[in-house]
């Protein structure tokens, strides 16, 4: 059940990921062309930067950013993943058993805006393809933000693999086409979820530039905001300091 106190855009947002999960592995794959894993395998590895000892998943979804600080890191690091949508939780905890670390890994049914652990308790925050859900003409933009601020260690990092916009004019035109006439179309045909992923093409098309995105982590709290652009900056990796 969604919880009817919340904004509108996060129950409509509840409701699209939580008819997803079915093909959303397969879909993602799809859609990015095969790169939405070594994306994850950048933002781990950025992740591990500086030994961590425990770092969030948030908005884990499936899990894939969570197994990959986990096959990356080994015993050394706490892995926690956190979610609102049940039945993709379900399908994180079977991957990360299948993976080999289901022991290592944890995975938590909670939100963005309330999250169960105490204050300045995490070295690492990651989230990978949920952060423009999150800040993207949602009301819980600013919570969200000062709720990672508030679990992360001084000197512990958020880091944020997300799409983005490619700074070149032509490009970023190839890419937001790109995003209309093939995204949309065939993520709706393989979930029968037209709504979701017209959302994602809609979102991913008007979504912030890295420096609004830079600006929108200083104005927060954060702090040393670096980026690293991926596919000719059609996506990319920001990292925040607290």
């Amino acid at each position: 059940m969604v919880d009817t106190d919340l904004p509108q855009q996060t129950r409509t947002l509840h409701g699209m990921f939580t008819a997803v999960p079915p093909r959303y592995d397969l879909i993602n794959h799809i859609i990015t062309l095969g790169l939405d894993w070594r994306w994850r395998r950048s933002a781990a590895e950025t992740c591990l930067d500086g030994r961590p000892r425990h770092i969030l998943d948030l908005g884990c979804g499936t899990g894939d950013l969570a197994i990959n600080i986990a096959l990356l890191a080994g015993e050394s690091v706490k892995v926690t993943g956190l979610d609102y949508s049940l039945p993709m939780l379900e399908r994180a905890r079977e991957k990360a058993a299948a993976a080999g670390v289901g022991e290592r890994t944890e995975f938590l049914h909670g939100d963005a805006i309330e999250l169960p652990f105490p204050d300045a308790s995490l070295d690492g925050v990651g989230i990978s393809f949920a952060f423009r859900n999150l800040t993207w003409k949602n009301p819980v933009r600013l919570p969200h933000l000062a709720e990672v601020l508030r679990v992360l260690k001084p000197g512990g990092r958020y880091v944020i693999v997300e799409s983005s916009q490619p700074e070149n004019r032509l490009i970023r035109a190839a890419f937001h086409l790109y995003l209309k006439a093939f995204v949309g179309p065939v993520g709706t045909a393989l979930s029968g979820n037209r709504g979701a992923y017209r959302y994602l093409a809609e979102s991913a098309t008007r979504y912030y530039n890295p420096a609004e995105v830079r600006e929108m982590l200083l104005a927060a709290g954060f702090s040393a905001v670096s980026y690293r652009p991926l596919l000719f900056g059609a996506a990319g990796i920001h990292a925040a300091s607290r």
